[in-house]
């Protein structure tokens, strides 16, 4: 995994005013390793940017452990308060249902534990973060595209209209920071898809078309985008965010606005 040290402006706080309240990051989950290896890998980038704060991964499915045992277990550690951050760049289905109730769950065990439930890391309240645009600006720079004349953001995909738009605002962000075209496609649940979406810029007139992979993680939705964007002619494809050290601070700005629920 890259280096997740923060520096230079929008760095997170030093550890002498640092808020120690732990840190619950709850992640989809995914059968594919690489997925919880990231979540982990960002957990370690929070730990290192915020010195002295324990941060620990959970999941909603399919790797342990999740959100409602890891509370548990901050409650039976003497832990009075605990922040949860959704590693969500949608406010959906998952946010709105499954992380509510996972806190829901530990807290009927352990009612003596605060638990905060920060924003998810897209754009929260119609804005659009700018350490998000910076870590997909990083990302695409990693991938070396020598310029471009159009941009597809690629995301996982969800029914929810108003999480659709919501992605729609970050497309909208980085058509106006690069001053060229930006459109969505979606891996699931939504068309277009990758290889759609690069053709229709092609077929405008785009010659150098890269695709900025909108995921946390990497996994089957990822690889089937770089698949289908490269064989409709795409110049690059970028990573998922990771361990960005954008996203780590980002992470850390959400858990200081956070507020009781």
């Amino acid at each position: 995994m890259r280096s997740a040290r923060l520096s230079g402006p929008g760095a997170s706080p030093a550890a002498g005013v640092a808020d120690r309240t732990p840190v619950v990051l709850v992640a989809h989950g995914s059968r594919d390793h690489r997925a919880a290896e990231a979540t982990r890998a960002l957990a370690r980038a929070v730990e290192a940017a915020r010195p002295g704060t324990v941060v620990l991964p959970s999941w909603l499915d399919h790797t342990d452990p999740g959100p409602t045992e890891v509370l548990r277990g901050l409650a039976a550690a003497g832990h009075a308060e605990a922040v949860v951050v959704p590693l969500l760049l949608t406010a959906a289905y998952h946010r709105r249902v499954d992380v509510p109730a996972a806190v829901a769950a530990a807290r009927e065990s352990a009612p003596e534990l605060a638990v905060r439930v920060t924003d998810v890391l897209g754009p929260a309240d119609g804005s659009v973060d700018p350490g998000l645009l910076a870590g997909l600006r990083r990302r695409l720079a990693e991938v070396e595209p020598g310029g471009v004349d159009a941009l597809v953001l690629a995301a996982a995909g969800t029914r929810v209209a108003r999480a659709r738009a919501s992605v729609g605002r970050v497309a909208a962000a980085l058509a106006a920071e690069f001053a060229v075209p930006c459109t969505v496609s979606y891996a699931s649940a939504a068309p277009p898809t990758a290889d759609v979406a690069v053709a229709r810029l092609r077929a405008e007139g785009a010659r150098r078309v890269a695709v900025l992979g909108y995921f946390l993680a990497p996994g089957l939705f990822h690889d089937g985008v770089v698949a289908a964007a490269r064989g409709a002619g795409a110049v690059a494809v970028s990573e998922p965010l990771t361990d960005a050290p954008e996203l780590a601070d980002l992470v850390l700005r959400r858990v200081d606005a956070s507020v009781p629920v």
